[in-house]
């Protein structure tokens, strides 16, 4: 009867600890995920900081582009209200295409390209891009753990029971950021 009991217990002790260890997981992988996000927010927000200061040096010189900074800038402001990952990622991908024809623009203007303040901005922002790129694997990276984590069995019961939610990709949307670069040699 005493050695039933104690069967009992431990089966009871091993099963509550299997789940203490699980959940703990979870809560894990998900501040991970958190975490990711929150750098590839610090990288965004480094970005759209840049911009104002880049549409400023540009206007020197091409005011008449009036479409063109008018379209960054409302990309911009778009770019900063998107919330999560898929409206983050659709704005942001408006904003790029927005920024290469600002960058057209300024193609235009080679006193322009020869300033010491728009070469600093044009580095600056190339640099920011280059972090925001790392900040979105890492994000992706760790959300595909979490995300297998609370799929598979056993952690999806757990998962289940505790209400952890898939969490989104940083997907690029747009055709052209797919395509490969072209390269000519003339």
């Amino acid at each position: 009867m005493i050695y039933a009991l104690i069967a009992v217990l431990v089966v009871v002790v091993l099963a509550l600890l299997f789940f203490v260890l699980r959940y703990n997981r979870l809560v894990r992988l998900r501040n991970a995920c958190q975490n990711a996000w929150a750098q590839v927010d610090v990288q965004l927000k480094r970005r759209h900081d840049l911009i104002p200061n880049l549409i400023e040096s540009v206007k020197g010189y091409a005011a008449h582009e009036r479409g063109t900074f008018d379209e960054v800038t409302q990309a911009r402001t778009a770019a900063q209200k998107a919330q999560g990952p898929a409206e983050q990622g659709q704005a942001e991908n408006i904003l790029s295409q927005a920024l290469g024809k600002l960058f057209a623009v300024a193609e235009a203007y080679p006193q322009l390209r020869a300033t010491e303040n728009f070469q600093q901005l044009q580095a600056q922002l190339a640099e920011t891009e280059d972090k925001i790129q790392v900040s979105r694997q890492i994000y992706n990276d760790t959300t595909l753990t979490y995300n297998n984590a609370i799929q598979t069995v056993p952690t999806n019961i757990v998962a289940g029971m505790f209400n952890f939610q898939p969490r989104g990709f940083f997907e690029i949307e747009a055709e052209v950021e797919r395509e490969a670069p072209k390269v000519k040699f003339t």
